[in-house]
């Protein structure tokens, strides 16, 4: 079950490859690799958190800030980036497991989309974050399409 404490491992500073798919709704397309580097801090004591992640490739940055609902036992991720100045709609869901699993609309190329976000392979000194989308109409199955691997820089620790 979850808990206001589920992000305590992505509390500190990471070095960050980025994998992302050229086209984010065609399976086919090709990946673009690039190296990054996140912190995140902690708010409300555990219960919230945020990060700020940098991409000099793409001469942006994104930010996180993530808020667990204690009625409801679920997170929400809500994301937003240097590029569009915006704040895309939040994605919602829990950890079971040691695995956490979001879920949102979004529209993304004029298309309305469903949005996964996966947590996974955490660790004190890695973590696996991938997203993937799903067109609402006319199309099948999910198309993962950006994965970040993070790690820990050499000689840091979690916090």
């Amino acid at each position: 079950m979850s808990s206001p404490h589920d992000f305590d491992f992505f509390h500190g500073d990471w070095d960050v490859l980025h994998r992302r798919r050229t086209d984010f709704l065609d399976p086919d397309s090709g990946w673009a690799q690039f190296p990054g580097a996140s912190r995140c801090r902690p708010l409300f004591g555990g219960a919230a958190n945020l990060d700020e992640v940098d991409m000099p490739q793409l001469s942006a940055q994104g930010a996180t800030l993530r808020l667990f609902d204690p009625k409801t036992g679920q997170w929400s991720l809500n994301w937003a980036s240097s590029i569009s100045g915006t704040l895309f709609p939040p994605v919602f869901g829990r950890f079971e497991d040691g695995r956490g699993e979001f879920y949102g609309d979004d529209t993304y190329d004029g298309k309305e989309v469903r949005v996964r976000f996966v947590w996974s392979g955490i660790s004190a000194t890695s973590a696996r974050w991938e997203q993937a989308f799903r067109v609402v109409t006319g199309a099948d199955g999910w198309v993962t399409n950006w994965i970040m691997e993070f790690t820990r820089p050499s000689g840091t620790t979690a916090g």
